[in-house]
């Protein structure tokens, strides 16, 4: 199912055996558009420490309740890797996190998850192997606060046309499926959305996002309406629209264990 990524702030984190904290931030990686690392206020438990929680560790969600389990105890968490998040998290940063986990390298194998399209919902200590040593090629992290980029400004292939106003992410995949983008700087009130595989370039810089799509196409694109739920029937019209094939089809052999969704 897809979420609108504002759902995940304020998130109530539960290990085990009690509370850890709330969503603070949401980090995806660049390249893949995946969502990577959830930052989270431990309040007074750990003097104000924030701690990084992986969608690897997400067992169940509760959304009504607003509440993610994980499976991890409290002091696993304690003893975490101290990670500033206040500074950008560096890919040997990333390495020590994993390793106390026992999580693979994202990075290391073909998929979204390294050995697995999904990040399911078991330690996979006990399904992966864990890559011992970092790719030389591998040393810079792509990590973004979705609220960082929130903002940015949109430009199509014949020019500017809005603003990117929000993600809709894969409960399942972590993955972001759709930007939201909103074009009120050329027809007020409408929002569309994009595939982040249509993204050419991100320009840090000038905080443009350049989508391989020109004005036209998203002018006429279905609209979307944040009040309504997005039906695997609006995905194929949004994909039929852009003359695209849609992500599920290359996706379709890799079947996760379990969801987000506890499904």
């Amino acid at each position: 199912m897809l979420r609108n990524a504002k759902e995940l702030h304020g998130l109530t984190i539960r290990a085990t055996d009690g509370e850890i904290g709330t969503v603070d931030q949401v980090y995806l990686e660049d390249e893949s558009w995946a969502i990577r690392y959830l930052t989270v206020d431990t309040g007074g438990w750990l003097g104000g420490r924030q701690v990084l929680i992986s969608p690897f560790a997400v067992i169940d969600a509760d959304w009504e309740a607003k509440r993610l389990d994980v499976a991890l105890t409290k002091e696993h968490v304690q003893n975490s890797p101290d990670i500033n998040t206040h500074q950008p998290v560096s890919r040997q940063h990333e390495a020590e996190f994993n390793r106390y986990y026992g999580y693979p390298y994202y990075w290391g194998g073909p998929f979204l998850w390294g050995p697995a399209y999904y990040p399911g919902g078991v330690s996979p200590a006990s399904k992966y192997p864990v890559v011992e040593h970092i790719p030389s090629e591998s040393v810079d992290s792509h990590l973004r606060s979705i609220t960082a980029i929130t903002g940015y400004h949109i430009e199509a292939t014949d020019g500017e046309l809005g603003h990117l106003d929000g993600f809709m992410v894969d409960d399942q995949a972590w993955a972001i499926r759709y930007i939201e983008v909103a074009t009120k700087n050329w027809w007020p009130g409408k929002k569309v959305l994009v595939s982040p595989a249509w993204i050419q370039r991100v320009s840090w810089e000038d905080s443009k996002v350049f989508v391989g799509l020109s004005r036209e196409a998203i002018r006429s694109a279905p609209e979307f309406f944040d009040c309504s739920p997005i039906t695997r029937v609006y995905e194929s019209q949004i994909y039929s629209h852009y003359g695209r094939p849609p992500y599920w089809l290359h996706e379709a052999e890799y079947r996760p264990s379990l969801s987000l969704s506890g499904v």
